[in-house]
């Protein structure tokens, strides 16, 4: 919906942050002192509600106490840079002077404050931002499909180094009879994290849910079928995203959210609603993984070698763990795993810490062909010397 004219020279002042209209969205004093500036040359500040091809929704004071939704050329602010892209979730500097040739335009994005950032499937190894802004990453994980601790693990890494609070809720609990093993189960691999068991269809838990979203930015992430939309849906109070049901044949969840919506919940603070996400690639989530897997991250202080690997050094703390039972081996697993994957993005868009990795692997390599030639003994010296 486009302002009217006489609006536009209105909104253009700068108002301060206890009577913004964008309060509900998250204008804060820190957002009114980062827009100083923009606000002197004319800009109106936004948010961004949704990004659709090289435009975007943005919500605005409409210069009358209240707000209204604009759509915005983001042509201005376009970066090869798939990072600085305008994203929902950003603090904009918006021009609505009407007589632009594309109506209204976002001029400037605000610095983010948090971000939550995946590695893309391109060869080249990109970030992609699915959100900015965020206070509060709700992993949804579907009960009515087998729980992948390893996948959530991901998920947690993710939400972790983004800045943002994780949060995992467990959907469709009235598809299933007891939830108290898989509720543990979950517990053991968010450690920190509060896990909420939640049904939209009888209620349950989600009290609790909104209680925690109250007032900030929070944003839904999951695979498709994890029940984000009907979630979303329940703490809205009403059908705004579209609901399909999952695939019979094996349980796996239909797209029905095709972009990243940012709404507002009825009791203050607003949810950002995104695809079902396939892929989940991390990128630079050292951060992240150190968070998730805080147990090991503690256990290793205990090593009597500053850089042991957990593999077969005397006096590993880590290993004496799995020994006695203090620390699950899948656990251990997904965190190596986890971290070869980061440092594996990480060295290809590092030149410098590329390189060391090929040098450690070459070093390995040799050492292996060495110990291989060992237990050989002298066989291939006697077949060199007939």
């Amino acid at each position: 919906m486009s302002l009217p004219s006489s609006s536009f020279r209105s909104t253009s002042t700068s108002t301060s942050t206890s009577s913004s209209p964008l309060i509900p969205y998250g204008w804060d004093s820190v957002l009114d002192d980062a827009f100083a500036a923009h606000a002197a040359a004319g800009l109106v500040p936004a948010r961004i509600v949704r990004v659709d091809r090289g435009l975007c929704d943005v919500v605005v004071a409409d210069g009358a106490g209240g707000l209204t939704t604009v759509r915005a050329d983001t042509d201005p602010v376009h970066s090869p840079d798939p990072m600085r892209v305008a994203c929902t979730g950003d603090w904009a500097a918006v021009d609505l002077d009407p007589a632009q040739p594309k109506g209204p335009s976002v001029r400037a994005l605000l610095p983010r404050r948090t971000a939550i950032v995946r590695s893309t499937s391109s060869k080249r190894s990109e970030g992609q931002v699915l959100a900015a802004n965020v206070d509060h990453a709700v992993i949804a994980v579907s009960l009515a499909a087998e729980l992948d601790l390893g996948r959530l693990e991901r998920f947690l890494s993710l939400a972790w180094e983004s800045g943002a609070q994780p949060l995992v809720a467990l959907t469709k609990a009235d598809l299933v009879a007891d939830t108290t093993y898989l509720l543990e189960d979950a517990e053991s691999a968010a450690p920190g994290v509060q896990v909420v068991v939640v049904s939209a269809t009888t209620g349950e838990g989600l009290d609790v849910l909104s209680e925690v979203l109250t007032g900030g930015t929070a944003v839904l992430l999951g695979q498709s079928g994890a029940g984000k939309s009907t979630l979303t849906n329940a703490l809205l109070g009403r059908e705004v995203q579209e609901v399909r049901a999952t695939r019979d044949a094996d349980g796996k969840g239909r797209h029905t959210t095709t972009t990243r919506d940012l709404l507002p919940l009825p009791d203050g603070g607003v949810l950002i609603d995104t695809p079902g996400l396939r892929g989940v690639g991390l990128w630079d989530a050292e951060g992240g993984l150190t968070q998730v897997f805080s147990e090991i991250e503690q256990l290793a202080e205990g090593c009597r070698f500053q850089d042991c690997s957990h593999q077969s050094e005397p006096g590993c703390a880590v290993l004496a763990a799995l020994e006695d039972g203090t620390l699950q081996h899948r656990r251990l697993e997904s965190y190596r795993k986890l971290l070869r994957e980061n440092a594996w993005i990480a060295s290809r868009t590092d030149q410098r810490l590329r390189a060391e990795m090929r040098r450690e692997w070459k070093q390995r390599s040799a050492a292996g062909r060495e110990m291989y030639e060992r237990k050989r003994g002298g066989g291939g010296g006697h077949r060199r010397r007939s």
